[in-house]
């Protein structure tokens, strides 16, 4: 089968090619470095399918296009799927399948990365070193043991935040619309209303989907009722953070450390090499001129554990589809609302 795949980088290519093989898949990846979205579109016709990236445009005007082109199926290198209007694909009688587990660790061990980046101010030091200046002045940090840290989200990678977190000496509130009886299990940790995690942790961590009930969880309202100086983590989904509010609660005091792996407008920024451009973000550049924020580009997925498990998935969904048989990674498209 001729698949289009968007957004792709040496790494996805090496990591898809081998998976392609290791499958004994046989599909025809033919590869575009540029985004998908309405203008790149055609680029899929002569394909079956498509596999898209995170930051792709999966709207109604790319979704048309791509169904005007026989396009029937979307691989989705991706667990999150917000950016596919799944609706309108269903309407075009287009399939969307996801990859729903990869390594979690890869992701958890990154937002404790951050964590440790910040309290210890590692990117300061490392600079200054590199200086010859040695003084410690302005590098205090402090013993994540005996803090309190809130988990909001604790599927398959916020249990294993959690987990790791007990195991630096961490109290832990955890908050979930859906509980994993798991979390309970990790030491003395437990689930509490939002309003309660937020008034009483020192360390927060975002681990849940962006969706409708998700998007700016974090606010000016839920900023407000954070502790002074708390520690904001989001290694999830950008959308879940109001960037706005929270440069607001940078500039007052109230977010004391911001770690974030992920950013609410980044499909125009992350994943390429803008450094001899100006970015016309200002919000974004607002952040990066805070001493205590520290933002990566999207790599907490990056690791060669979790691109195998992304490309084998994506291989096997793609498969699927080809073969006429039932996915297990495929998305339901939205049940209908139904009125009295």
């Amino acid at each position: 089968m001729k698949v289009a795949v968007f957004s792709t980088k040496a790494y996805d290519r090496q990591f898809l090619d081998a998976a392609n093989l290791a499958l004994h898949a046989n599909h025809e990846l033919v590869y575009f470095d540029t985004r998908l979205d309405p203008k790149t579109a055609p680029l899929a016709d002569g394909c079956q399918a498509v596999c898209a990236f995170v930051n792709d445009d999966l709207g109604q005007a790319t979704l048309e296009i791509l169904a005007s082109q026989g396009i029937r199926f979307i691989a989705l290198r991706s667990t999150g799927f917000n950016n596919v209007d799944l609706k309108i694909a269903a309407q075009l009688d287009i399939r969307v399948a996801r990859v729903t587990v990869y390594s979690p660790f890869s992701v958890a061990e990154h937002a404790v990365g951050l964590i440790l980046m910040l309290n210890r101010k590692l990117y300061r030091a490392y600079n200054r070193v590199r200086d010859d200046n040695f003084s410690l002045e302005g590098l205090l940090g402090f013993d994540l043991h005996g803090r309190t840290v809130g988990v909001i989200g604790t599927g398959k990678i916020g249990l294993i935040f959690a987990q790791i977190m007990h195991g630096f000496g961490c109290q832990l509130l955890g908050y979930d619309a859906y509980p994993n009886p798991k979390f309970e299990e990790i030491g003395v940790a437990r689930y509490v209303q939002l309003s309660e995690l937020l008034e009483n942790a020192d360390i927060i961590s975002l681990h849940c989907p962006l969706i409708p009930e998700t998007h700016h969880l974090i606010n000016a309202d839920t900023i407000d009722q954070m502790k002074p100086g708390i520690m904001l983590i989001n290694t999830s989904r950008g959308g879940l953070i109001d960037t706005k509010a929270a440069i607001q609660g940078i500039k007052s005091g109230k977010i004391g450390y911001l770690g974030i792996d992920v950013y609410e407008q980044e499909d125009e920024l992350f994943f390429e090499d803008l450094s001899d451009t100006v970015i016309q973000d200002d919000d974004f550049q607002l952040l990066q001129s805070f001493s205590n924020v520290v933002i990566t580009a999207h790599q907490a997925f990056f690791t060669q554990n979790a691109l195998e498990d992304i490309s084998r998935t994506t291989l096997s969904n793609l498969s699927h589809f080809e073969q006429d048989t039932p996915c297990p990674n495929e998305i339901k498209p939205p049940e209908p609302v139904t009125r009295p």
